[in-house]
């Protein structure tokens, strides 16, 4: 072939895999107006110094105006201007080179952002319905159970019932341009071209009989109409008749436009006729016809309620402004892909982070389908190729991928990609997929438990479940919740499958007298019951064990908790949902199966999340540094033999995963969750706490029909918060500057907590009243003058609290930057950070302090020097430089030795002696170098509850039992440039690795 040889090609590729970029670690910043490429670049010179490899960045595709977070796409063709110009990107760019750094990007396969006027895909599919160039890109159903809405897409943005908003006046059909729109508000929609008949018919009349039959413009006007009228249907599929429809209509408005813009007659008519057309409030009558026009569109405005039954979109969860986007569709994955895969062919962008895999119709193949079109753009970038040499590039490619997967033990994909999958309690990441492995859910909620004290679970038990009144099973609670989501938010999604399932069935005689009913319950039953977000089936001969195991799992729950449930729809579904009666169906009912299953994948990830972790983690407080995005409250704490084994299968499986400690997803920030396990700990002082507080407290608490507001539950939820979030001393001054943003944010963050609990509040059926306890509650409680003998009280155990926290803050911080993996840390959270839930993780960091900071930071560490040990002793009184101080230094030592961390075995450590359960330790070793990393867990029990830093003497005899090959060699800490001598019977006191510094990295 020509240009390319098929041995050319087959050299680029290897050449792409042999300068793959995989970071070493990352620094993930939030885009948007408040913080553009100007500011990141500004920024870049700091993360260089600070150890860090790769810019990791929030989408940067044109998004809603004003968006904050950046997943709420609107062009994926273009960048968001809001963060500055292409000059700017490309400045970032050119800086972050000159630093050798790479840029991972956040991109979103799954969803578009559709909210006001600004996707233009989206307004012509309302404009043109199934006729739209853009209608196979999102995910429509155009034949959904509601036959009224057949060719139609519901739009649930009214404010009221439909007929309320019409009879009020708030419609109003516009003119511009040759085109006309139907105001609501500030969004405008389009009307069909092929109902502009509605409101050019009755201007043509007013125009007869004022302008006679005869008028050059009236004949125009008749012409135009008549065009209208041989428009091919609003719902062709036709391709050669959806090109002629929207040749045509693009004429039409031109011609429209010009007439309007000519004459002045035909201008005041068409003004008059949309003044009758858009009715007058007090006059129902006088909305007919504009009923009778909205009625002809391809769209159906609905109160935003109606969503939950019967939405025929699929959204992101059940965001009405996020539609789903058809991945699995080449020209949709082209059309969606073409600037980033440009940007990474370039070298512009070094990696991906995507967003949200389990929603897409085909997880496994997307991925792979990413490596195979980076490596053709790449392969392509600069050739002029016609379409038959660019097909034959894509099967080389092919080709050559499968050779590498099947001849290479530990194959490592060209590109480098991370998926945000969420992986329950012991669950594998598919090994298919063509990924570096995950975000880091599933370690940061491995380190997080390590630090809870696993003896201290009854405790808890009893202690809130005394506190509240009310004894709470988590499982129990998921599955009701699950029960309550797919009623509500996500009914329609389940009716939909369900009918899907009763036509399925029909066509089977074995199966034709199951009811819709029937298989809508046992359905329910089997989603309520995954212990998973989904399965990954796409045919009969694709049915991992792993998704076996999971299926046959929900099923058994299902017929324990329900016994009530037919058996016989349960196995079913059970067959049905594993294609085990797949050849039981006619040939042509087969693909349809396996559609249906597919189908099913899609929404069982909404129902966990939304259940689990956007409703059960917020009404079971426990101990809530455990509800966590991908966590398990129910287990109290992890072993560091767990941990341990965790760090080892990711070594093993995914050396190159992501790990991380706070994310823009994370319900609370690393450091608020190292504050709340020391309540595992001080359980005795927990309690009394809580009892004091709620007596001083009873007073701001209101009476209610069905008992105080706000509840014991909340209340209990409250404090943890306060004491997780509470400002550090030298941040905020009770009652000084910064007491009423900090009260705000608590209020804010308790009115989100309490409605995404759906108790007594919710965001579809907000509780007024409730509401407004929780908040006047959150005030009163921190009224720094009337409620001071609280706030005093709770100081002087918030203290304790805290002081404890950031001894955990540095020992999972090493832990992160030395375990197997890639870590990544979150803007700002380099030092300490007391962030909750969004939208409060995105309030702007104070990169002026974090520059001052580091910049105090000594040079480099000098061995036994009294100068470096005074440093230390002072470095640990100010904890925000402390962890900052942590992360450079195991950074840079980590760029230092980067084969060590990238290739290094992982031998984890014992300890022996009476505080042996107080050390986390592991080695890694890497041809003849070596580094030891030792931090301490449970540092209030190590201290018997003193605030003291664990340092020397507190570790009594317990010693640190050595890997035989590090023995005989002397070690030297990193932090404090102490040498540490050779272990006498492979055994070192802790007491002497730990004499200045409270965690420690000896390396060879």
């Amino acid at each position: 072939m020509s240009p390319l040889t098929k041995s050319a090609i087959r050299q680029q590729l290897e050449e792409a895999r042999r300068r793959r970029r995989i970071p070493r670690a990352t620094y993930r910043v939030q885009f948007n107006a408040g913080f553009t490429f100007r500011d990141a670049e500004r920024l870049v010179p700091y993360l260089h110094a600070l150890g860090i490899s790769d810019l990791y960045a929030s989408p940067i595709l044109l998004a809603t105006p004003g968006s904050t977070h950046g997943y709420d796409v609107c062009d994926p063709g273009k960048l968001n201007p809001e963060l500055g110009t292409e000059e700017d990107f490309l400045r970032l760019v050119e800086t972050l080179r000159r630093h050798d750094m790479g840029w991972i990007q956040d991109i979103v396969p799954n969803h578009m952002g559709i909210d006001g006027n600004c996707n233009a895909w989206w307004m012509d599919v309302l404009e043109n319905g199934p006729s739209s160039r853009y209608a196979s890109y999102f995910d429509i159903d155009w034949d959904p159970v509601k036959p009224e809405l057949r060719d139609k897409v519901l739009l649930p943005i009214l404010e009221d019932q439909y007929g309320m908003v019409l009879d009020s006046g708030r419609f109003e059909v516009r003119y511009a341009n040759g085109t006309f729109r139907i105001a609501y508000g500030t969004l405008e929609l389009p009307v069909a071209p092929n109902t502009y008949d509605h409101i050019l018919a009755p201007l043509v009349e007013v125009l007869v009989e004022a302008l006679g039959p005869d008028n050059e413009d009236v004949r125009e006007l008749q012409s135009i109409l008549t065009a209208v009228s041989h428009l091919p249907p609003q719902a062709t599929r036709d391709p050669a008749l959806v090109e002629e429809k929207l040749r045509e209509q693009a004429v039409i408005k031109r011609r429209l436009a010009a007439l309007v813009e000519k004459s002045e007659a035909v201008q005041a008519a068409l003004d008059a006729t949309l003044r009758r057309l858009n009715g007058l409030p007090g006059d129902p009558r006088s909305f007919d016809r504009l009923h009778a026009l909205i009625e002809r569109q391809s769209y159906r405005m609905a109160f935003w309620r109606v969503a939950g039954e019967e939405i025929n979109y699929r959204r992101f969860f059940d965001i009405n402004t996020m539609a789903a986007i058809r991945s699995e569709l080449p020209e949709a994955f082209a059309a969606t892909h073409d600037l980033i895969l440009r940007l990474l062919a370039e070298g512009i962008l070094t990696g991906l982070r995507v967003d949200h895999p389990d929603g897409l119709w085909d997880p496994p193949g997307y991925f792979r389908a990413l490596q195979e079109n980076f490596l053709f753009r790449t392969v392509c970038a600069g050739a002029d190729l016609t379409a038959e040499e660019q097909a034959e590039v894509r099967e080389v490619v092919s080709e050559w991928l499968n050779e590498q997967i099947e001849t290479r033990d530990h194959f490592e994909w060209p590109l480098y990609v991370v998926a945000e999958k969420i992986l329950t309690e012991n669950e594998p990441l598919p090994p298919d997929w063509a990924v570096y492995g995950t975000t880091g859910y599933d370690f940061m909620n491995q380190v997080n438990g390590l630090f809870v004290d696993t003896e201290a679970a009854g405790r808890f038990d009893r202690i809130y479940r005394a506190f509240t009144g009310v004894e709470v099973d988590i499982h129990d609670l998921e599955y009701a919740s699950k029960q309550k989501i797919m009623r509500e938010s996500l009914a329609g999604e389940i009716n939909s499958i369900a009918h899907q399932l009763e036509r399925l069935s029909e066509r089977n005689r074995h199966t034709r007298d199951f009811t819709l009913n029937g298989l809508r319950h046992a359905l329910r039953e089997i989603v309520a019951c995954m212990g998973i977000y989904r399965t990954y089936i796409t045919g009969p001969d694709t049915v991992s064990r792993r998704d076996q195991l999971f299926v046959e799992a929900a099923v058994k729950e299902a017929l324990r908790r329900n016994p009530l449930v037919s058996q016989p729809v349960l196995y079913f579904l059970r067959d049905t949902l594993l294609l085990r009666n797949y050849f039981d169906f006619d040939e042509a009912d087969r693909d349809t199966l396996v559609r249906l299953v597919m189908r099913f994948q899609q929404i069982t990830g909404p129902v966990m999340a939304k259940s689990v972790e956007d409703t059960a983690f917020y009404a079971y407080n426990r101990l809530v540094s455990l509800n966590e995005v991908g966590g398990t409250p129910a287990v109290f704490g992890v072993t560091p033999d767990e941990f341990h084994q965790q760090n080892q299968k990711r070594l093993k499986s995914w050396p190159h995963a992501m790990i991380a400690l706070s994310t823009h997803d994370t319900k609370r920030s690393e450091d608020v969750r190292a504050r709340l396990n020391v309540l595992s700990e001080l359980p005795d002082e927990w309690e009394a706490g809580l009892g004091r507080w709620r007596e001083l407290n009873a007073r701001h608490r209101q009476s209610a029909p069905d008992g105080d507001w706000p509840d014991a539950n909340d209340e209990y939820l409250l404090y943890q918060t306060l004491l997780g979030a509470w400002p550090a001393d030298d941040d905020v001054a009770i009652g000084g500057d910064g007491w009423t943003d900090f009260q705000e944010r608590i209020a804010g963050y308790m009115a989100k907590a309490t409605k995404e609990a759906k108790v007594h509040t919710s965001w579809t059926n907000p509780n007024e009243a409730y509401d407004q306890a929780m908040r006047d509650f959150v005030l009163r409680v921190l009224d720094p003058v009337d409620n001071r003998a609280f706030i005093e009280d709770f100081l002087s155990f918030q203290r304790r609290v805290a002081f404890f926290g950031y001894l955990n803050s540095l020992s999972q911080t090493l832990l992160k930057l030395t375990s197997p993996g890639v870590p990544d840390t979150y803007r700002g959270t380099e030092t300490l950070d007391f962030s909750l839930v969004d939208p409060d993780n995105r309030r702007p960091v104070d990169y002026d302090d974090l520059f001052s900071r580091r910049e105090r930071l000594p040079v480099r560490n000098r061995p036994d020097d009294e100068v470096q040990l005074t440093f230390l002793n002072e470095l640990l009184e100010t904890p925000r430089s402390a962890k900052l101080f942590l992360t450079q230094t195991v950074l840079c030592f980590r760029r230092d030795r980067d084969v060590l961390f990238r290739r290094g075995s992982y031998t984890p450590l014992a300890a022996t002696g009476e505080k042996a359960r107080h050390v986390c330790a592991f080695a890694r070793e890497h041809d003849g170098a070596a580094v030891v990393v030792v931090a301490p867990r449970l540092v209030a029990g190590l201290t018997a509850g003193e605030t003291r830093m664990p340092l020397g003497d507190v570790w009594g005899e317990t010693q640190l039992v050595l890997p035989e090959a590090l023995q005989h060699k002397a070690l030297t800490d990193i932090f404090t440039g102490q040498t540490i001598g050779r272990a006498a019977n492979g055994q070192i006191p802790l007491a002497g690795i730990l004499c200045y510094f409270p965690v420690a990295v000896l390396t060879t």
